[in-house]
C-alpha cells in the first residue's frame, strides 16, 4: 500500500475551508500535509446561510460547539422552514426538525391523525409537533437525551453568516498545521500515465503538487469539470428554477425568529433567513418566465428594511456532475453539482460527502472501485433530494400562473410516482436508500398540500373517536406546557453569545 501523503484542497469559501477543518481532525493520525489553494482575486458564492441538523455533527467532528458557531457567525437557530403561499396565496405550513405525536400499538401516530381528520378533526398536524410550536412562538429548548417519548424527539441546525463560518473554519484549520496559499491557478497538470491530476501550477510560476486532489472551485470545476472533463448531468427538466439573486438587509427588530422561510413568487420563491445582524433574502427563479430586472425589482420591494450591499446575481443548473470523483480527483460543492437551496441541502452534501471520502479514502493509486462505490451513493444522494424539492414544486396549487401550471402538470420522477402512489392508497412512506428527509419530512409536505389519503388505514380503528380525541387533547397540552418552559429565542441567543453555552452541548 502506498498512502497518501499529501492533500491539496482547490478553493477556499464553505466548501473548501469546511474540507480543511474536517479532515485536519479526522486524519491527524496520518500525518497527511493538507493545503488549501484559493485566490483573494476571486469571491465567493457565499450565500449558503441555513442548513439542517446534520450540522451538529460536523460542528462536533472539527472541534466546535454550537454556541463558538453562534457567536462566531452572527447566528440563530433554525428549527425548520415554513412555506409560505405553495399551495395557494395566503396559506402557509411549517416543515419541522422532528417528529409528530407518538405511535400507539405499534401504529403510526399519522394514521390517528388521518383518521380523526376525516372525521371532522380540523386541528393542523402542527399542533401536534414540538419543532413547529417551538419555532411559531419563537422560543428555545435544547433537545433532551432521553426523551420521555417521541414527543420529545426533535433537533435543529444554524443559521450563520456563511463567509463567517468559513474565516471561523479557516483559523481552525491553520491552526491544525494546514498550509493556506494564496494564489490563481493558471494551468493543471495531468500524469501522461495515469491521467492523474499531478500538479497546478499558479500564475506567479509556483507548482504545488498532491496525492489527492479536492476540488472546491465552484460552479467553474476546474479539476473535476475542466481538466478531468466530467460530464454535466441536467436536470432542468424537473427543477427548471436557474436564476438567484441575494442580498441582506436589516433586521426589522432584534428578536429574530428560529426558522427560515421559503415564500412562493410568481416564477419561483423567495428565501428570508435571520442572522443576528441582518436579514438574508434571495429570489430563486426561472428565466423562462422572469426576467432578470423584473426578479431583481420584486426582491427590493419585499425588504423588510434598508439594503446592504448590492444584489449578487446567480445563474446555475440544477443536476450534478456524471462523476464525483475521477481518478486522483474529488469534488465538492458546487463543483460537484447544484440542488436549489429550497431546503438547506448544499452544506449537508459537502458534509456527506466528506464523510463518504473518509470513509473510502485510498492510497495514491485511487483504486477506481473506491471512486464506483462513493459516485454510486452521491448519485443516489442526490436524487433523493431531487425527488423531494420536486414535490414542493410538483404539488403546488398556485393555479393560474405559468410557471406553477407547468410545474404541476410536469410527470414526477418514477421514484416520487413510487411514493405518491403508496401514500395515497395507504397512507404509508417508501423509504429509499440514501433519503436525506425521512418519513415526518414527507409527511409534513404531503399533509401542507392536503395531499392525503382517500380513507384512513384500518390500523386507526385500535381505538375510537372518542378515545382518539382525548389522547390526542393531552398530547396538544403536553407540548404546550413544554414550550411554555422554553426560552424565548433572543433571551438564548443574548446568554449564548455572552458566554454562557448551550444548544446541543447543554443537552449532552
Amino acid at each position: 500500500m502506498n498512502p497518501i501523503r499529501s492533500i491539496v484542497i482547490v478553493g477556499g469559501g464553505t466548501a473548501g475551508w469546511m474540507a480543511a477543518a474536517f479532515l485536519a481532525r479526522q486524519l491527524d493520525h496520518l500525518r497527511v500535509s493538507i493545503t488549501v489553494v484559493e485566490s483573494s482575486a476571486i469571491g465567493t458564492v457565499g450565500v449558503g446561510e441555513a442548513t439542517v441538523p446534520a450540522i451538529g455533527d460536523f460542528f462536533a467532528a472539527v472541534g466546535l460547539s454550537d454556541a463558538e458557531v453562534l457567536r462566531e457567525t452572527e447566528g440563530t437557530i433554525k428549527y425548520g422552514i415554513r412555506f409560505d403561499g405553495w399551495k395557494a396565496p395566503g396559506h402557509r405550513f411549517f416543515h419541522p426538525f422532528g417528529l409528530y405525536g407518538t405511535p400507539a400499538r405499534g401504529v403510526a401516530f399519522h394514521h390517528y391523525w388521518l383518521k380523526l381528520r376525516q372525521a371532522g378533526d380540523p386541528t393542523p398536524l402542527g399542533a401536534y409537533s414540538l419543532a413547529t410550536q417551538l419555532a411559531e412562538q419563537g422560543r428555545f429548548l435544547a433537545p433532551a437525551q432521553k426523551p420521555a417519548n417521541d414527543l420529545g424527539v426533535f433537533d435543529f441546525a444554524v443559521h450563520f453568516d456563511a463567509s463567517k463560518f468559513a474565516t471561523l473554519l479557516r483559523h481552525r484549520a491553520v491552526a491544525a498545521g494546514v498550509v493556506h496559499l494564496d494564489g490563481r491557478i493558471d494551468r493543471v497538470e495531468r500524469d501522461g500515465e495515469t491521467g492523474h491530476v499531478a500538479a497546478v501550477l499558479l500564475e506567479d510560476g509556483r507548482r504545488i503538487g498532491g496525492d489527492l486532489w479536492i476540488d472546491c472551485s465552484g460552479f467553474r470545476s476546474l479539476l473535476l469539470g475542466e481538466a478531468l472533463e466530467v460530464p454535466y448531468v441536467d436536470w432542468r427538466r424537473w427543477l427548471p428554477v436557474d436564476r438567484a439573486i441575494a442580498i441582506p438587509c436589516r433586521p426589522r427588530d432584534a428578536a429574530q425568529e428560529p426558522f427560515t422561510v421559503a415564500t412562493a413568487r410568481r416564477a419561483g420563491w423567495q428565501w428570508r433567513i435571520p442572522l443576528r445582524h441582518r436579514i438574508g433574502n434571495g429570489h430563486v427563479y426561472c428565466s423562462d418566465f422572469l426576467d432578470d430586472g423584473s426578479a431583481e425589482t420584486m426582491l427590493l420591494e419585499q425588504l423588510e428594511g434598508e439594503p446592504l450591499g448590492q444584489p449578487n446575481r446567480l445563474r446555475f443548473t440544477t443536476g450534478h456532475r456524471a462523476r464525483f470523483w475521477e481518478r486522483n480527483v474529488v469534488g465538492l460543492g458546487l463543483a460537484s453539482g447544484f440542488l436549489e437551496p429550497l431546503e438547506s441541502t448544499s452544506i449537508s452534501l459537502i458534509q456527506t460527502g466528506l464523510e463518504r471520502l473518509v470513509r473510502f479514502l485510498p492510497d495514491r493509486a485511487c483504486d477506481p472501485r473506491l471512486a464506483a462505490i462513493y459516485n454510486y451513493q452521491s448519485v443516489l444522494e442526490f436524487e433523493r433530494l431531487r425527488d423531494f424539492l420536486l414535490l414542493h414544486y410538483w404539488a403546488n396549487g398556485r393555479h393560474g400562473e405559468p410557471f406553477w401550471d407547468r410545474m404541476r402538470a410536469m410527470p414526477p420522477t418514477e421514484g416520487l410516482q413510487l411514493k405518491l402512489d403508496t401514500w395515497r392508497a395507504s397512507g404509508e412512506f417508501v423509504r429509499r436508500e440514501w433519503e436525506t428527509f425521512q418519513d415526518p419530512s414527507w409527511l409534513s409536505l404531503y399533509a401542507g398540500f392536503e395531499d392525503l389519503p382517500e380513507h384512513s388505514s384500518p390500523l386507526a380503528d385500535r381505538f375510537s373517536i372518542a378515545e382518539l380525541t382525548d389522547t390526542f387533547a393531552r398530547m396538544r397540552a403536553a407540548i404546550a406546557a413544554t414550550v411554555a418552559q422554553a426560552e424565548p429565542h433572543a433571551a438564548f441567543l443574548a446568554r449564548t453569545v455572552g458566554g454562557d453555552g448551550g444548544g446541543r452541548a447543554a443537552a449532552r
